[in-house]
């Protein structure tokens, strides 16, 4: 007898939750406060790729198979990201965050989902321009270490070198973007200099704790897959890192509203997201 279609909706939530809980019991990594409707879609796609027809199946080959589990962590990553992405977010970073930021006689930053280092190195960018970069540090941190790999290499396509240049302009860049990386091949390869003050370090906002006391949060577009609870503690981790007078830039559709952490934070930019830590 075939289950009913809302047994069968119950059994693949069964599936999912199991699926989920050994991710997080072999490996250590914990999906299981993500958005239920993100990761559905995710592991629908990963057995699309794979040919598997139910998630259960799945559960005894990641138990043993590091390969195949570090291809179904790969769909779980957030690596949509482009250099100077929202480029009027960096135009509010240069003009109200940046004049601040110089106060400090050493400044930390971290980058919470950095995915494949584009706006990492975006923000290199600002503070070099700013003549700050030389006393900063940028903590860029993912989850997902191909991913931190592509980021530390900081090689990209040559291709998205022209929206690239597009975004940078826009974001009231002070030079030719060209002067930032050089073109081998097919490849556009990040200048050293900006890659210098980067650590890129294995962190997972969902089960490791705070990364380092800092000046500035940047996190955006990363925790809209993230259920309420899980947006709540990443937004804890921020709090405790961020130093008195400290900056969270969060994404476009990301706000700390109905958030435990709402009335430490004033808001500097409503548009760009942008808040500063004024309470404890």
């Amino acid at each position: 007898m075939e289950p009913q279609p809302n047994q069968q909706s119950v059994i693949e939530n069964i599936e999912i939750d199991l699926l989920l809980e050994a991710l997080y019991r072999r490996w250590g990594y914990d999906f299981r406060s993500y958005a239920r409707a993100s990761m559905v879609r995710r592991i629908g796609q990963f057995m699309s790729a794979t040919g598997f027809t139910q998630a259960s199946a799945i559960i005894p080959k990641i138990i043993y198979d590091k390969a195949l589990f570090s291809k179904l962590v790969g769909y779980f990553s957030v690596s949509v990201t482009e250099m100077f992405r929202d480029p009027f977010v960096y135009r509010e970073l240069r003009e109200k965050v940046i004049p601040l930021l110089r106060t400090w006689p050493h400044i930390k930053i971290w980058h919470a989902g950095c995915a494949t280092g584009e706006e990492v190195y975006s923000l290199a960018i600002l503070l070099k321009e700013a003549g700050i970069y030389h006393r900063a540090t940028i903590y860029a941190t993912d989850f997902n270490e191909e991913v931190l790999d592509k980021a530390r290499e900081g090689v990209y396509e040559a291709g998205t070198m022209q929206e690239a240049t597009r975004n940078y302009q826009q974001s009231d860049g002070k030079t030719s973007f060209a002067e930032y990386y050089h073109v081998r091949y097919d490849a556009a390869c990040m200048d050293d200099s900006l890659k210098k003050n980067i650590v890129f370090a294995g962190h997972n906002l969902a089960s490791d704790s705070v990364f380092a006391e800092t000046h500035l949060v940047f996190c955006r577009n990363v925790m809209i897959y993230f259920n309420r609870e899980l947006q709540n503690r990443a937004i804890g981790l921020f709090s405790e890192s961020l130093v008195h007078g400290g900056f969270l830039c969060l994404g476009a559709k990301e706000d700390l509203r109905f958030t435990a952490a709402e009335k430490q934070y004033t808001i500097v930019d409503e548009k760009a997201r942008i808040y500063r830590k004024s309470g404890n």
